[in-house]
């Protein structure tokens, strides 16, 4: 095997001793020191928002994607068909789907399943919304929510009956409960 032997370059004395670089460090570290000066004296419009006192709610820019949710059609009805794409799409895997069967008696016993449990994990959950986009019946969505808390994990595994409450009401044609599919 051959060996490979790599030239170093020749550096200048400013360049061995770190000096421009701590220098340009420095001039970084002032700048943001001075800004910081001027957004407390009053001299320039603050940056930083003051949370809990202020909140983002009417700055939210529309493509912000909040904590997943699940809705149901303006009937009440599930939209959820327990497809379990947004399980296996969701990359931290924070979403766990146990479908059941729907009792033939029931008039909509064609869809076949829905969600027994539908549990999202919250401390997982990377907002990344490929949830959303792979629901074929648009029973998932992110919604405007930043503040998610807990006093623990339990708290923040939200179950299904979590889900829809905190999901709300979504209108439209829903291709589960359309009579000619």
């Amino acid at each position: 095997m051959a060996t490979i032997i790599v030239q170093r370059p020749k550096l200048a004395w400013h360049e061995r001793w770190f000096l421009s670089t701590f220098a340009k460090g420095l001039k970084i570290t002032l700048g943001h020191a001075l800004k910081t000066f001027l957004e407390i004296t009053g001299r320039k419009e603050k940056v930083t928002m003051e949370y809990p006192e202020q909140k983002w709610d009417e700055h939210l820019p529309e493509y912000y994607r909040g904590a997943p949710a699940l809705v149901t059609d303006d009937l009440g009805r599930e939209r959820c068909v327990s497809c379990q794409l947004c399980e296996f799409i969701c990359p931290p895997k924070a979403i766990r789907i146990i479908p059941s069967e729907i009792p033939s008696n029931d008039p909509w016993a064609k869809v076949e399943k829905r969600p027994k449990e539908f549990d999202i994990d919250m401390t997982r959950c990377i907002y990344c919304g490929m949830c959303e986009e792979v629901c074929p019946e648009q029973a998932i969505f992110l919604r405007k929510d930043y503040a998610i808390t807990g006093e623990s994990r339990a708290e923040l595994v939200h179950d299904k009956k979590r889900l829809y409450e905190i999901g709300g009401v979504r209108v439209g044609l829903v291709n589960k409960w359309n009579e000619l599919k």
